[in-house]
């Protein structure tokens, strides 16, 4: 856990940011001193989010986004300029999810996973990344993937085959924008203890102790130590560091049965 004030003046910019892993991201920033932008397609939970940050005595501006659509994500950024001056980090962390067989996944189904999680992703990650490149200062770009992005995840072929792209565009700006002093990299949370993911992966209390028995450190996530890897990747004690993911699971990506029986099958052992 980073002291408090160590990213005191910088503006975070934090997608997803109405409850789960994103609401535990703007408020671990901003106890740690940056005025923070959460977005999101709903209102209230954004709210929230910001009434949780101010309360604590930190700033914050709740501006509800459709990370898919170009001009929503433009008007996000400015958002943030107008209100902070500039924007230091974006968090790429908005995402949809369900299992389903792939040959049970209609175009519409792939079309919405991945408009959400790869193109909106590049969406924000361009709008932010102009407008570090134009005040100067570099910046931090930090994408929520899974595991299933190098492994594969039946039951999850929408989701891998995005995330895996943000695996790909996370290297590629690393080297484009580096010349700006702006850093790009990944983080692969395990399954967490959210309402977000947990509804859609692990809905029941049976469900949950199963996925929970498949992470050989014996349990799920809390929001709260993702965020803790998350912010400091987004500091300054790593700036040099880009292109890069770091996976928080537990070891749970090395076992990569969890979610078969939502596919009507077993797992082995």
């Amino acid at each position: 856990m980073l002291a408090e004030g160590t990213l005191e003046g910088k503006v975070a910019v934090v997608t997803g940011g109405g409850s789960g892993l994103g609401r535990a991201f703007a408020l671990e920033f901003a106890r740690l001193g940056a005025g923070v932008v959460v977005a999101g397609r709903r209102p209230e939970p954004l709210e929230e989010t910001a009434g949780l940050i101010e309360g604590a005595g930190g700033q914050a501006l709740a501006q509800p986004t459709d990370v898919r659509v170009p001009e929503q994500v433009d008007a996000l950024v400015a958002a943030a300029v107008e209100k902070f001056s500039r924007v230091d980090v974006l968090v790429n962390n908005a995402a949809g999810n369900f299992v389903v067989k792939a040959e049970d996944l209609s175009p519409n189904g792939w079309r919405a996973v991945v408009s959400i999680v790869l193109d909106g992703s590049f969406l924000c990650s361009r709008a932010a990344g102009r407008q570090m490149i134009e005040q100067g200062g570099g910046g931090a770009i930090l994408s929520v993937i899974a595991s299933y992005a190098w492994t594969g995840g039946p039951g999850t072929i929408h989701s891998a085959a995005a995330k895996a792209g943000i695996v790909a565009m996370t290297r590629t700006l690393a080297v484009e924008w580096a010349p700006h002093g702006i850093r790009a990299n990944c983080i692969c949370p395990g399954p967490a203890d959210t309402e977000g993911a947990g509804q859609a992966l692990w809905p029941t209390d049976e469900d949950r102790k199963r996925v929970a028995a498949t992470v050989p450190a014996g349990r799920l996530a809390t929001p709260e130590e993702v965020a803790w890897w998350a912010t400091a990747l987004c500091s300054p004690y790593a700036d040099y560091i880009t292109g890069e993911t770091l996976t928080i699971d537990g070891g749970h990506w090395l076992e990569q049965e969890s979610y078969l029986p939502a596919l009507g099958k077993t797992p082995r052992g």
